[in-house]
């Protein structure tokens, strides 16, 4: 692998003899790492776990995943090591048991944002932010998939968000950088690399920064990552934000046997000192006091079921789920947890583009035509009839092609469910099924003969 020579001699004078034994580990192949849903669980062969987050695995090969149901289900999460490490900073930073208002400020395709939904309690909600419109919908998919009602998910740029100054318990920038550290993952960012491109990097994540840092709450937690190894873009950053912003550094306790190294202003994930690619991450208080009341108010476009149909749509939802239920448009129906109805409230009244609430469906003719992402919520009821269908068979409706159906399977609508996780839904009429799976989401690769 070839690297640009400016970078190697930026990197031999900050490492020191350090710098060769990185170049080496560069070359290597990048190690494959999923972290599991604690929600769904997952059947995959792990070859060892990651030591810094109790539901991260390596494994031994790269499969494909696209070959794995599991994978459609939500199981897991393929996700690169070291950006797990954001778990740990979160346990030591934050109160993950209290009700928290968490925004992922830059948060396709969904790492981090799945990761926060599964250590957050159910009485918190987060926002994830996507500056990129055409990145939303890879973050609506994946956050379809992992299954959980707490979230929300918004498309506006960083400044946007002013209205909700002073909101945020959490607020977790994993900032677009030069990606120094994914050099051996992805050799494009080879290509794009120059130390303009980084230069123009850490001015954005300063611009960034700049509007995200009002959004947080007097004694909240803002954490801030990237994968380069600049120090620009790292601690010269958070140097810069320390000395300019009532915010002071969180010391984290980093067992050395995990390879990470510790800085004056954060925590270094090199290769060749632990498995994992190249990584930053620097914990930040909000040292500031004083309180701003932001008023709940009727979220627009949204009206309240009525009574009469109400008992039509719980038949589809857990009973343990105390969902509010709106019409949005003329058949279209949404639920919101009844718990997070203030702060979503809130965050749909300050921003333009967000989506609000689980889609549960279409009302048509007094019934409920069940929406996709009801079929991988957790929020749906074990009650509905289901298939369990075998991998060949999983993998053909995962294609939208021709499935046996299994026998004794109810007519109408059904969950098809891979070793227990729903994929999406089919209509079993009496001489055909109909597959309802979206289009977007279909295998389109050839499956094995």
């Amino acid at each position: 692998m070839e690297f640009p020579i400016s970078w190697t001699e930026r990197l031999t004078a900050q490492l020191g003899a350090e710098a060769e034994q990185l170049l080496t580990a560069m070359e290597d192949e990048a190690v494959t790492s999923v972290r599991l849903n604690p929600a769904k669980g997952a059947d995959l062969t792990f070859f060892e776990k990651v030591p810094w987050h109790p539901n991260g695995y390596y494994l031994e090969e790269r499969p494909v995943f696209t070959l794995d149901p599991m994978f459609h289900a939500g199981a897991y999460y393929v996700q690169e090591a070291s950006s797990m490490f954001l778990r740990e900073a979160l346990v030591q930073s934050a109160n993950l048991t209290a009700p928290l208002t968490v925004l992922d400020l830059c948060a396709a395709p969904g790492g981090k944002s799945t990761l926060l939904l599964s250590e957050l309690s159910a009485d918190s909600l987060l926002l994830a932010n996507e500056i990129v419109p055409a990145r939303v919908p890879a973050l609506r998919h994946n956050l379809t998939k992992w299954g959980f009602p707490n979230y929300m998910i918004s498309n506006h740029h960083p400044e946007d968000l002013s209205a909700l100054e002073v909101f945020f318990d959490v607020i977790v920038v994993d900032a677009p950088c030069s990606g120094e550290g994914l050099f051996r993952k992805d050799s494009r960012a080879i290509g794009e690399w120059s130390p303009e491109h980084a230069f123009q990097c850490a001015v954005r994540q300063q611009n960034i920064m700049e509007s995200a840092i009002p959004l947080l709450k007097p004694g909240g937690v803002l954490i801030y990552s990237t994968c380069t190894f600049n120090p620009d873009e790292n601690e010269k950053n958070v140097a810069q934000w320390l000395e300019k912003y009532p915010l002071e550094l969180i010391p984290l306790k980093v067992p050395e046997s995990w390879g990470i190294k510790s800085g004056r202003y954060g925590y270094h994930f090199y290769p060749h000192r632990l498995k994992g690619e190249g990584f930053f991450l620097a914990s930040l208080r909000n040292t500031e006091t004083g309180h701003i009341r932001h008023k709940a108010k009727q979220i627009n476009g949204l009206t309240k079921l009525n009574k009469s149909l109400v008992p039509t749509v719980q038949k589809w939802i857990s009973k343990a789920n105390d969902l509010v239920l709106f019409r949005k448009g003329n058949d279209d129906l949404v639920g919101i947890p009844e718990n997070l109805m203030e702060q979503t409230s809130i965050i749909a009244n300050a921003l333009k583009k967000r989506s609000v609430g689980i889609k549960l469906g279409a009302l048509k003719g007094g019934k409920l035509v069940p929406s996709h992402e009801l079929s991988q919520s957790l929020v749906l009821s074990d009650d509905v009839a289901k298939m369990e269908l075998p991998l060949e068979d999983a993998l053909l409706f995962l294609k939208k092609e021709e499935f046996k159906v299994p026998p004794g399977s109810s007519t109408g609508w059904n969950l098809i469910t891979y070793k227990g996780l729903g994929l999406g839904w089919v209509k079993n009429l009496q001489n055909r099924v109909n597959n309802y799976l979206p289009n977007e989401f279909r295998i389109k690769m050839d499956l094995p003969k």
